[in-house]
């Protein structure tokens, strides 16, 4: 939808569903107030879920500005189901830097409350502009109370993990600790917000809930639920893989690899390697200089028998820059190296520009899963 300061904007398909929500429940609290709007109720409707969903635009772009001021890069913002996510690639470097960029979210939320409320005198409450200030005053102040819980993935989690952080120096126990009180907020909102509903002690009347209000009602607290003790479970896991990541290292991952000509049979290509304890094959010009790497899928779809009268350049993957990859690099540097040009493998080279060998993929994905699974320390 845009790029502010550079970010990109996307608008997610669930948003339509939601938006149609607002206008459909807004329109009947309209019909309430000002009656004499009829049809047009709805239109009203639809002008204040694209404001209520701008209002939550200018809340992750607090988060943006915030990040991009610490040098974090932001690979975009999503407007989507119940809100909406900025998603930032590099963690905070300390727990002070985490706490701010949780915390301007909430801060602008009610900022915007605050200047709708002051709108509000300007105009009279009994009429379109006087309700849809109200209206989106109200629903500042609901989100940032609500992201203010302090539990994961809210952005009051992040604050209560930056804390914890600071006071242990251990970003791990934050989050464990921040997610957890993240789960247990979605148990609370799963059984408390029916509750809550159902006594009148959100603004109705006991009187009026019943039937298919209470089913709403619980699907609506279902829906949060779920929302919130997902993104605590997504959040443990992206802290159990950034502590693993230093782990993942080019150097120690790369398969040693027999240069070969292009012109080379597979058959004798793969004895050189077999004599060498190498397991991968790279094919070099008359200079010696690499320019493909035989794919292992290939190698793999050759018979045997065919082997002697197949070469290797018939079965290889022609090199490009990005698929040069330094034997120095290791964690989110090496990961962000492989995700700017997708590939099954890579020429990982020294530092001088020697064939150091061949990085593939599947061996990354599996040292990855192999640590991800070891208990945490």
């Amino acid at each position: 939808m845009g790029r502010p300061f550079g970010v990109p904007v996307y608008v997610s398909p669930s948003w339509f569903l939601v938006a149609a929500l607002i206008t459909w429940v807004f329109g009947d609290q309209l019909d309430r107030v000002l009656p004499d709007l009829g049809p047009a109720r709805y239109l009203v409707s639809l002008f204040f879920a694209v404001a209520f969903y701008a209002s939550v635009l200018v809340h992750e772009l607090a988060h943006t500005v915030a990040a991009l001021r610490f040098k974090l890069p932001v690979r975009r913002i999503q407007l989507q189901f119940f809100g909406g996510v900025s998603e930032i690639e590099k963690e905070s470097e300390t727990p002070g830097r985490e706490f701010v960029l949780a915390f301007v979210g909430p801060l602008l939320s009610l900022v915007l409350a605050g200047g709708f409320y002051l709108a509000m005198f300007a105009v009279d409450p009994a009429t379109v502009p006087g309700v849809l200030l109200a209206g989106l005053m109200i629903s500042n102040l609901l989100v940032a109370a609500f992201n203010l819980l302090p539990g994961l993935p809210l952005d009051g989690g992040r604050m209560l993990r930056a804390v914890i952080w600071g006071i242990t120096g251990r970003p791990m126990t934050g989050t464990i600790a921040a997610a957890w009180v993240g789960r247990a907020l979605a148990v609370a909102v799963l059984l408390g917000l029916p509750v809550l509903t159902h006594t009148g002690l959100t603004g109705g009347r006991p009187d009026d809930v019943g039937g298919m209000n209470t089913v709403m009602d619980a699907l609506l607290a279902a829906i949060l639920a779920a929302i919130i003790w997902t993104g605590a479970g997504n959040s443990l896991r992206m802290a159990r893989l950034r502590e693993h990541l230093p782990e993942l290292r080019a150097r120690t991952l790369t398969r040693r690899a027999v240069p070969v000509e292009h012109t080379t049979p597979l058959s004798e290509a793969l004895r050189r390697a077999n004599a060498h304890g190498a397991r991968a094959l790279v094919v070099v010009d008359g200079h010696g200089e690499p320019t493909a790497i035989v794919r292992e899928s290939a190698i793999a779809s050759v018979p045997e028998h065919r082997r002697p009268w197949v070469a290797v350049s018939t079965l290889a993957q022609d090199l490009t820059d990005g698929m040069k990859v330094s034997a120095e690099l290791a964690g989110e540097e090496l990961l962000d190296r492989l995700r700017a040009t997708p590939a099954t493998e890579y020429l990982v080279v020294e530092p001088g520009g020697e064939i150091y060998g061949v990085l593939s993929t599947l061996d990354v994905e599996k040292a990855f899963v192999k640590a991800m699974a070891r208990p945490q320390s």
